[in-house]
């Protein structure tokens, strides 16, 4: 099944004891990235995963093995497993500290922990679970409408005139490194492209596209939504920015439901991120952009 097919809605009730495993997987992040607690974050794992696997037990006690909880005779695909992909995920980020560093070492780390949080739930889901759960549907659903492209200049134009008056006025630029030499501003471009990247293939082609084989679109929305606000938040949009983040992360899973397409909410984000980029460097070298911006 492609990452971004829905499961059968019958089989996707709002209202579940599966939903609570699935909350506290996802709560992990803040404990993780917001409140800097893993032993907290390991705790809500084990509990949520473990939960997963006790409700299925009893599920397939209580059932043939060949139905779902609702009797459809549609099989459903495994919770424990799912939510074993997303926990794996995030352990693997949180090895390192998301702080915005330029350096060499800094360019592996990143390179390291966050591809690894997208193959190795990748590879148990292909070669270990057997279940095809993760993919990265990059055509998706065709050519791109004329409300597709009219968005990705809405993202421009509303970038240039939310995100300098974020960055600035809260100061949260100064999480990023200060880039005053053409070395470290390309650097600063690589590093948030890739992140940009990044944010697609976890947060939206594992852990949106897992979570909807369980929960209505809008829960499972809801749920990455709070994984993905959680990372940005360590990696520097504090302050108010879950005012910015948590809309983002909401339209980002939207749209993917809607265009079924990597490339296009990655274009997206990668817009958004360059207008980031330009405001880091404005924000940092006071004269240079000036012109470009109303702060």
């Amino acid at each position: 099944m492609p990452a971004h097919a829905a499961v059968p809605v019958a089989t996707r009730p709002a209202w579940t004891w599966r939903l609570l495993p699935a909350l506290a997987v996802c709560l992990a992040a803040p404990a993780f990235f917001v409140l800097l607690t893993p032993w907290l974050a390991w705790v809500l794992l084990a509990v949520g995963v473990g939960a997963a696997l006790l409700i299925e037990r009893r599920e397939a006690f209580e059932r043939p093995p060949s139905t779902d909880a609702a009797g459809d005779g549609i099989r459903r695909p495994s919770l424990t497993r799912d939510l074993s992909l997303i926990a794996v995920g995030l352990l693997v980020v949180s090895v390192i500290p998301l702080k915005a560093e330029l350096d060499n070492l800094a360019f592996l780390r990143f390179t390291l922990a966050l591809g690894g949080a997208v193959v190795v739930p990748y590879v148990l889901s292909r070669w270990v679970y057997r279940d095809y759960a993760i993919r990265f549907p990059w055509r998706g659903g065709g050519r791109w409408t004329k409300f597709q492209w009219s968005w990705l200049v809405a993202v421009l134009v509303l970038g240039w005139l939310i995100l300098p008056f974020y960055f600035i006025t809260s100061g949260v630029y100064m999480n990023w490194p200060v880039v005053d030499t053409p070395d470290l501003i390309a650097r600063l471009f690589v590093g948030v492209g890739a992140v940009g990247i990044w944010d697609e293939l976890f947060f939206i082609c594992t852990c949106f596209a897992l979570l909807r084989r369980h929960f209505p679109d809008w829960q499972a929305n809801i749920l990455q939504s709070i994984v993905f606000v959680s990372f940005l938040w360590e990696l520097g949009y504090q302050a108010w920015g879950p005012f910015l983040t948590i809309p983002f992360a909401l339209l980002q899973g939207f749209i993917f439901m809607k265009t079924r397409s990597l490339a296009y909410v990655v274009t997206v984000h990668l817009l958004f991120d360059a207008v980031v980029f330009a405001v880091l460097v404005h924000a940092h070298n006071p004269g240079i952009l000036d012109g470009w911006f109303l702060v």
